[in-house]
């Protein structure tokens, strides 16, 4: 049996991920902040079963400790944690106006969850020596691609990016592999608010691959890694962008 445990399973990139696993084989024990039948698609998933669901606050300590202690009440082990839940400012603003508190939102949610909820993961993963495991962690080409309006955002995802390292060295010996998915210009609920800016960017060339990118994307990347193939890579930052952070002339 393999078990991926996943924040922010319930919509955009973490719904897509969660189906396309389940369609693997896996058994999902999922993260998400509202009721079950709140979320229309993943509540129809759920109710086919092979879905642990918690309610909870990624960035809430307690949350986590409780998101960890029933995956592994439910299912024994864990294979795969998915760091996946994160969000966006709730308002654009120019790096000169970036208030501390929305600074504090997004390193709190997006970074500092995932440092800890790996943290508590991959702890229990050293003791559980006949599996295979690994941790991916989604983060953003907003880890080096620079948008000015929405520093904190950049900010959180590069922190995201050296996560994923420091845990690549530290977990290497115990044969954990720690990856980054750097998902670009993404059809997401996130990215309704600027669908014509992207749409024009596509259609000038700007990306290689000019079509938005789909979470479905994303997620067969994640089904790649989750068959634990690349057991002499880690730390390694794939990029699902269409090509657009390739530098070009």
């Amino acid at each position: 049996m393999k078990v991926a445990m996943i924040t922010g399973a319930t919509r955009g990139i973490g719904l897509a991920i969660t189906k396309k696993l389940i369609e693997d084989g896996y058994k999902i024990s999922a993260l998400g902040t509202r009721n079950v039948e709140d979320y229309d698609e993943f509540s129809e998933i759920y109710k086919k079963g092979n879905i642990l669901f918690t309610k909870g606050d990624v960035s809430n300590k307690y949350d986590r400790q409780i998101f960890v202690r029933n995956s592994y009440e439910k299912y024994g082990h864990v294979n795969l944690l998915i760091n996946n839940a994160g969000v966006a400012p709730k308002i654009r603003e120019d790096i000169l106006k970036l208030s501390e508190e929305s600074l504090d939102r997004l390193i709190k949610i997006n970074a500092k969850s995932c440092l800890f909820l790996t943290q508590l993961v991959s702890t229990r993963m050293i003791q559980d020596t006949d599996r295979d495991k690994a941790i991916i962690n989604i983060a953003s080409i907003s880890s080096e691609v620079v948008s000015v309006e929405r520093a904190e955002y950049c900010l959180s995802k590069a922190c995201i990016s050296m996560i994923t390292k420091l845990f690549a060295v530290r977990l290497a010996e115990f044969g954990i592999n720690v990856y980054e998915i750097r998902p670009g210009i993404i059809k997401t609920d996130m990215t309704k608010t600027v669908e014509n800016k992207y749409n024009q960017l596509f259609e000038s060339g700007e990306c290689p691959i000019k079509r938005w990118g789909y979470p479905e994307d994303v997620a067969n990347v994640v089904s790649a890694l989750a068959e634990f193939k690349f057991k002499y890579t880690t730390g390694e930052v794939i990029n699902v962008d269409g090509g657009y952070t390739i530098p070009r002339l």
